[in-house]
């Protein structure tokens, strides 16, 4: 085992990367998401692991500024009136979170024997949730910018928020049940710093830093700059931790106030590498605070903690989300993503454990809880996903105007009405040809009555439906849902049912155009194939070729296409692959129809050398 040290040389730097680089991969190629491979990494190079490391502590506080310099980056993300926008959500949802969820873990920890002090400590230490942890998850599924994504972002703002009074109050009972001096600083001066400080913030980002970076922007280099977004960042975290605020709220704030700067796209670029590496080096760090010793010595109570705190605080998040009109898909997602502790935890118990409130084996317990509740929070939403029923969405008898089709007579019925349908209806709206539309997206359908069009509600795959939107009287059905598979079958069910109807249907790829050129519907089009010819003619225009000489090559493309559809027709997907360019080999030319004899020269006396020597040796 590898003697373990206070410093850092290129051999631990090694390590880290190399931590970071085998487990991420394996982890995420297993479904557990890349926090769970660093936190696991983390632990296993640590000093209750292989103990490359003997002090996680140092690298903990370098790689916290990679949570602040993500906060930074969310912050960029948030206009002013965007974040105004989401007060309700902050101040009302986050503090009735916080609040309740509080309450409800003081009074189990109470339950449980442990004095009233230790148990409101560890329970709001638990109430923080993973800043970290949950926008890395939210932003790895693509949910960050998502309503559900914001909601979740309005809470983790509320909590940076609530560090400051939970501090000031471990304060005042390090002085009642504690260690701590009563010349400690009092609570309205801890307070007045705070808002100061962030006046001060508030004040720079809007009169000083745009000036400045147009400054620099002019007189000095790439590098000068990305230092310069590095020390807005530095700056604002290290002012708020100063005062007693988070260092990732300060960072936020400073987002925010350049998110309408004309500099955002280089900041955000700027720092973004850093961003992704020390948030990484962050999760590594806390897996190596992971004390193995003490889950194993306390392993019940840990356990025991772990288990109620984490399903206490579960089912508090889903009341919560549930009064604040949440659907229950996404109260029991918040649920599972919310109920693990956080990264303030250690800040929390590190200054309760210094004031005298909780002495150092419950310090210790209660951070293997919360960081053995932050490695299960990818598996219990990895599990939440696996069982919970997919979400059916909103329904169309409670969503407020959204009528089922019934009745309907169009001339032109079309099914499916996302963005290639709503540019397919310009042309025949602008006829005044009478269309029907449906539609089984209900948020879809009421999104476009924003813009005047009348959309029902019905599933085209259902013949019922299909009856009652009028297909049978239609002169065409235009077929525009963006799933193969059920354009298929409303075309099986069209042909059968209403074979008089013309069928005009939108195909995804060559093979669902190949298997509707069977089911012979009367037209069809790939959806990009129009448009990828056109963005191409464009391409060539730009790079110098005349308008109609492009127009003339985009034709030829199209004619190959069209030969090569129709030798795929008889021959499958392989065949005409000649016809197809390719910037590595260039195909044989082949003739679009195969001449029933060889050709002969007419005038040989003309012909170069070589083609005449062909020609003769073929006679």
């Amino acid at each position: 085992m590898a003697e373990a040290t206070t410093g850092l040389d290129l051999g631990h730097v090694a390590a880290l990367l190399a931590a970071g680089v085998v487990a991420v991969p394996v982890f995420r190629k297993i479904g557990l998401g890349s926090v769970l491979g660093y936190l696991a990494a983390g632990a296993a190079i640590g000093p209750f692991g292989l103990a490359l490391f003997a002090e996680p502590e140092t690298i903990l506080h370098v790689a916290e500024f990679g949570v602040v310099i993500f906060l930074f980056i969310i912050g960029l993300e948030m206009r002013p009136k965007r974040l105004w926008g989401m007060r309700n959500e902050i101040f009302g949802l986050g503090a009735a979170q916080v609040g309740l969820a509080g309450v409800a873990l003081t009074l189990v920890a109470m339950a449980a024997g442990v004095s009233a002090p230790v148990a409101f400590v560890g329970a709001m230490g638990f109430v923080m949730s993973s800043t970290a942890v949950i926008v890395q998850m939210l932003e790895e599924r693509g949910d960050l910018p998502t309503p559900q994504g914001q909601r979740a972002v309005s809470i983790l703002l509320f909590e940076d928020l609530a560090i400051v009074p939970l501090l000031a109050i471990v304060a005042v009972l390090a002085v009642a049940v504690g260690t701590a001096s009563e010349s400690a600083a009092p609570l309205w001066q801890t307070i007045g710093l705070a808002v100061a400080a962030v006046a001060g913030v508030l004040v720079a980002g809007r009169y000083a830093i745009n000036p400045v970076f147009r400054f620099l922007a002019r007189n000095g280099g790439r590098e000068v700059m990305t230092a310069a977004a590095l020390l807005v960042v530095a700056g604002a975290a290290w002012i708020m931790n100063e005062v007693g605020l988070s260092m990732a709220m300060g960072a936020f704030l400073a987002g925010v106030l350049l998110s309408d700067s004309t500099f955002r796209h280089q900041l955000e670029a700027d720092v973004e590498p850093f961003r992704a590496i020390l948030l990484g080096l962050f999760f590594l760090s806390v897996g190596m605070a992971l004390d193995i010793g003490v889950v194993i010595s306390d392993w019940r109570i840990v356990v025991a903690g772990l288990l109620a705190f984490m399903l206490v605080k579960a089912l508090v998040i889903y009341v919560v989300a549930r009064l604040f009109k949440a659907r229950h898909h996404e109260a029991i997602e918040r649920a599972a993503l919310f109920a693990q502790g956080g990264e303030f935890a250690f800040v929390l118990y590190g200054a309760a454990a210094a004031g005298g409130v909780i002495d150092a084996q419950a310090s210790a317990a209660l951070t293997a809880i919360v960081i053995l509740s932050m490695a299960l929070t990818p598996l219990t939403t990895l599990a939440m996903k696996r069982w919970l029923p997919k979400e059916a969405g909103l329904s169309p008898e409670d969503a407020e105007g959204v009528d089922s089709a019934e009745g309907l007579r169009g001339q032109v019925l079309i099914i499916g009405f996302g963005r290639f349908a709503q540019v397919v209806s310009q042309p025949l709206l602008a006829r005044d040809v009478d269309v029907s539309i449906i539609e089984n997206d209900v948020e879809m359908i009421q999104a476009a009555g924003n813009f005047g069009f009348k959309v029902y509600y019905g599933d085209g795959t259902r013949l019922d439906t299909l009856r009652a939107s009028g297909a049978g009287k239609a002169e065409a059905v235009l077929v525009c849902v963006d799933k193969p598979e059920a354009a298929d079958r409303i075309v099986q069910l069209v042909k059968s049912e209403f074979p008089g109807v013309k069928l005009f249907v939108r195909a995804f790829d060559r093979g669902h155009s190949l298997r509707l050129i069977e089911a012979g519907v009367d037209y069809h089009i790939r959806e990009t194939f129009e448009s990828a010819l056109k963005f191409g003619e464009a391409v060539l225009v730009d790079l110098g070729v005349s308008e109609d000489e492009a127009a003339d090559t985009v034709a030829e493309v199209r004619r190959r296409d069209a030969a090569r559809l129709d030798l795929q027709v008889t021959g499958g997907l392989t065949a005409g692959r000649a016809l197809m360019r390719g910037n590595a080999v260039t195909p044989q030319p082949e003739p679009y129809i195969k001449p029933a004899r060889e050709g002969r020269l007419i005038n040989e006396d003309e012909a170069p050398p070589e083609a005449v020597i062909e020609h003769e040796a073929q006679d």
